[in-house]
């Protein structure tokens, strides 16, 4: 998140461990922008930040052409950010994969193509490995798998590499040990990537911004695994 508080002490921690593979993580929604409300009059609030509200935003993003025409400059301005820290553009993505939405999509692939993104997260999560951890897949998980085929499709015309498979979905938040252990013991055929959200500790915007996730618990999940 290029733009949010903590962006200098992020960065100077990924060059501190040159091997880490570092991506763009897009806002265009429920955080902080790069150009600010002036510059994004249709799309952000008062205080420069993309609102919280996911579908709304993304009604005015499909059929607003001020609001297209802003989103294209802020997700190049982001880009153009990452490029400035001088970090490899290992992938990118978008936060609450708001790049599940197809302008968004169009415009990142097409803009990131000319800062050299080579691989996009595509979140599908496959209900019936989580039927098979223990989980009943709602209509809506198995809505949100199928329509991720369609960013799949745009990532692969690009060119852009992506995982078979994305877990972390369900059990955002909640990726504990013993859930983890679970899903490896059902991993389906393909590669496969595991996204969590650890932390050593929680402070109040964590427990503000991600009520009720389990971040030490996520934490202790990636250290057993190694």
């Amino acid at each position: 998140m290029v733009a949010a508080p903590a962006a200098a002490d992020a960065i100077a921690r990924a060059k501190a461990m040159p091997a880490l593979n570092v991506g763009l993580h897009l806002v265009v929604v429920d955080g902080d922008s790069c150009l600010g409300h002036s510059r994004l009059p249709h799309i952000t609030l008062p205080d420069g930040r993309f609102p919280r509200e996911q579908a709304e935003l993304g009604v005015r993003y499909f059929f607003s052409p001020a609001a297209r025409r802003e989103l294209a400059r802020e997700i190049r301005a982001q880009f153009e950010a990452f490029a400035a820290t001088g970090l490899r553009l290992h992938h990118a993505d978008a936060h609450k994969h708001m790049h599940l939405h197809p302008t968004v999509a169009d415009l990142l692939i097409r803009i990131g193509a000319e800062f050299g993104l080579t691989r996009l997260r595509v979140p599908a999560e496959p209900p019936a490995t989580m039927r098979a951890c223990g989980e009943t897949p709602s209509i809506a998980d198995h809505a949100l798998y199928r329509w991720s085929a369609i960013l799949r499709r745009k990532a692969r015309r690009a060119g852009l590499a992506a995982t078979d498979h994305v877990f972390g979905l369900k059990w955002s938040g909640h990726m504990t040990p013993a859930r983890i252990k679970t899903l490896l013991a059902h991993l389906p055929p393909g590669s496969s990537e595991i996204y969590f959200h650890p932390a050593t500790r929680q402070d109040d915007d964590l427990r503000r911004l991600m009520p009720g996730y389990q971040h030490e618990e996520e934490l202790r999940a990636l250290l057993d695994l190694t």
